[in-house]
């Protein structure tokens, strides 16, 4: 089922870019998670990564229904998707943002699973306890049991 995405919370945003710009330069990469089609979450895997890629081991990463798509950084500043990510794109979700250097505001762009440029708002909201997080803490209890 496909999920309605209504933008990326503007701290999950500065969240992808802050870890961009500290991978430099090297590529990053995460998964991106919703809440109440929000994205709210980056779930950054073990990855293998260098000057011109990041591999990402999918198969490390939890099973969540919040999971929306990817997000990876280019180094180079190019924002468009290569054959490869669109490939990953169409593993997970209908949301892939790639980031690019300097890893500004204005320096990422959001597509769907074919590569086509789409929108995705930034949101001012604050993030209380996410979906995922709240997953998490069902499937492996919480502290306060």
């Amino acid at each position: 089922m496909k999920k309605k995405i209504k933008g990326i919370a503007r701290d999950a945003l500065k969240f992808v870019l802050e870890v961009s710009a500290s991978s430099h330069p090297k590529e990053f990469a995460g998964m991106l998670y919703e809440t109440d089609g929000i994205i709210t979450d980056i779930d950054v895997p073990i990855t293998q990564s260098s000057n011109v890629s990041a591999v990402m081991n999918l198969f490390m990463l939890p099973v969540s229904p919040h999971t929306v798509g990817s997000v990876h950084s280019h180094p180079s500043g190019a924002l468009q998707p290569s054959d490869a990510d669109i490939r990953l794109f169409m593993q997970s979700g209908n949301c892939h943002i790639i980031v690019g250097y300097p890893y500004d505001t204005t320096s990422w762009a959001c597509y769907d699973r074919i590569g086509d440029r789409r929108k995705l708002d930034v949101l001012d909201i604050e993030i209380e306890e996410s979906a995922v997080y709240k997953d998490i803490q069902e499937t492996f209890g919480g502290e306060d049991d």
